[in-house]
């Protein structure tokens, strides 16, 4: 089974004193947050900006210290199983505007209750629980 690693951003922005996550709606149907391959000599943190500058167009990103969630699961491709090891980070925007990448179908800015119930995978579904948990708990 080959190893893969994936860095990403749970990302939020304050919009009316409310947080409102924004999720991609990717080819296969599912709805997720920005993530991406780690290349070589990036480390998380770049690969995660680098992604979400690429997926979505947005660059001012402010990352939320002490926040750091992976999920790992399996998959097959191309006749391949995969291990793949996601780490998630949380950052701030106050850009609405997206330029979505042809990677992606569509995307939404929601407040975390609806944010919860459109995500697809549970373990998505964990990150923006702990992600919205952080952010009461940092005020």
């Amino acid at each position: 089974m080959r190893e893969q690693k994936s860095a990403g951003i749970v990302l939020f922005r304050n919009a009316s004193n409310k947080n409102e996550f924004l999720l991609l709606n990717y080819p296969q149907g599912h709805w997720d947050f920005v993530k991406g391959k780690v290349e070589q000599g990036e480390i998380p943190h770049e690969t995660a900006l680098r992604e979400t500058k690429e997926e979505t167009g947005i660059s001012d990103i402010e990352f939320v210290d002490g926040f750091e969630e992976s999920v790992e699961y399996d998959f097959r491709f191309k006749n391949e199983d995969i291990h793949k090891k996601v780490i998630f980070f949380l950052a701030k925007t106050n850009e609405k505007k997206i330029s979505l990448s042809h990677e992606h179908n569509d995307f939404v800015w929601l407040e975390y209750d609806d944010a919860l119930k459109k995500t697809t995978f549970r373990n998505a579904k964990n990150v923006l629980s702990k992600a919205n948990e952080f952010l009461l708990n940092a005020v």
